[in-house]
């Protein structure tokens, strides 16, 4: 579709604003949000909601922004979709004092950071930098990320919310904006409101390259493993001390490489050790468990067993426990019950000019949960790349695709219903 006027993006304008706003998530906060500056965004996204015209904008106390754009068709039966970003950045790098530089007309060559400048983004590292030739790269200054995860998607909704507003010749359904706190904490639908959002489907709009779709997650549980060892003095131990420190390093070394993050890829499933605690008579190792189809997460529990129970053969008087907790499971297996949800977003990504490609995400998204809580939700891309480091990196140019991409997705909605 040709628009009546031409597009004035707004995205690159409203990222710049939202980076700088520290905005990280604190795993180890038992409040939602978990760290209550996420709300600073938030208090900021209700205020351009409602200058665009979006009057139900508003803040609830958890931390979560919702929105509602109403309908301007005449058809009656267009499903009411949904659009959902993420506001909060990863603990695992500062998002504090983001400075945001705009490398314009990028060349192909090395883009040196200037406050580090031990950080340099070069294309063998970033394989899809040469996708970028031409276009303006969005990089923080070296010290911290950037934040495009997921503040690009945040910025894109924002920038098609305005569009919407704006272009009233984009035709579409009821449209519902969710904004959401602690997602990289695995938290981030906790206290969302799906009743509130009243949706047929969502998406999440938090991928990586320009014109992917990912309609798969890993399938996830989380797993406690508690060692109990006998602690004695070291001064009189021969014989008597079995450290329940030593044995949990042990365990961990035992664990086969072939089933580590840096031992896979692509579809292969994973056993991680992410925290390990304790003294000489009890240490804990907490593990995440990760794969595509949910019964292999059985047997890669089982893995961690053997290995805690071939250590302990060695230590006669220590023992151990294990608790297997489910966190969240592949967003497929309900996806697939909806084929049209992501057909529809396949087709507004041709429409927006780029050649489509469905993916599978080696983690999860807000998306995951989400579709198992009633509301069906692939995710597409935002452009964001080099995710939580201080590398990390966005294109102008993939931006406004995205937004392009967002606004097709309501069209494609509309023109399906029945007259």
């Amino acid at each position: 579709m040709v628009f009546n006027t031409p597009l004035r993006f707004t995205a690159t304008e409203r990222f710049l604003r939202y980076v700088i706003i520290d905005t990280q998530s604190d795993p180890l906060s038992p409040t939602c949000p978990s760290t209550d500056k996420q709300k600073d965004l938030g208090r900021l996204l209700v205020k351009e909601l409602l200058e665009i015209g979006i009057i139900d904008a508003h803040l609830d106390e958890h931390g979560y922004v919702y929105a509602t754009i109403p309908a301007n068709t005449a058809k009656a039966d267009v499903p009411v979709i949904c659009f959902c970003s993420h506001m909060d950045t990863s603990p695992d790098c500062s998002g504090r004092d983001v400075k945001p530089i705009i490398h314009q007309n990028y060349t192909g060559a090395d883009l040196v950071l200037p406050d580090d400048t031990t950080q340099v983004l070069r294309m063998k590292d970033h394989p899809d930098l040469k996708n970028q030739i031409g276009n303006d790269i969005i990089t923080a200054s070296g010290t911290t990320l950037l934040g495009a995860d997921n503040k690009a998607g945040v910025a894109e909704i924002m920038d098609a919310c305005y569009q919407l507003i704006n272009h009233l010749e984009i035709k579409h359904g009821v449209i519902k904006i969710l904004f959401t706190p602690d997602e990289e904490i695995g938290r981030g639908v906790d206290k969302a409101d799906v009743a509130k959002i009243s949706a047929f489907a969502c998406y999440t709009i938090d991928g990586e390259s320009a014109g992917n779709m990912e309609n798969e997650t890993f399938s996830a549980d989380g797993a406690k493993l508690i060692i109990n060892g006998i602690s004695a003095h070291p001064g009189f131990a021969k014989g008597k001390m079995e450290s329940a420190i030593k044995i949990a390093g042990l365990i961990i070394a035992a664990l086969p490489h072939e089933l580590s993050p840096e031992g896979t890829e692509g579809m292969q499933g994973f056993v991680h050790p992410v925290d390990v605690s304790g003294h000489v008579e009890t240490a804990t190792i907490d593990f995440i468990i990760r794969d595509f189809e949910e019964e292999q997460l059985v047997v890669h529990a089982d893995v961690i067993r053997t290995a805690a129970e071939g250590v302990l053969q060695n230590f006669s008087n220590s023992t151990y426990t294990l608790d297997v907790k489910p966190q969240y499971r592949n967003m497929k297996n309900i996806l697939a019950q909806h084929p049209q949800i992501v057909a529809n977003g396949m087709e507004a990504i041709k429409r927006a000019g780029m050649e489509p490609k469905l993916c599978s995400i080696r983690g999860g998204t807000d998306g995951s949960r989400l579709s198992f809580m009633g509301l069906p939700t692939p995710n597409i891309f935002a452009g964001e790349h080099a995710f939580h480091g201080k590398e990390e990196w966005v294109s102008v140019q993939d931006m406004h695709k995205a937004v392009e991409t967002i606004l097709h997705l309501c069209m494609v909605w509309e023109e399906g219903s029945i007259t």
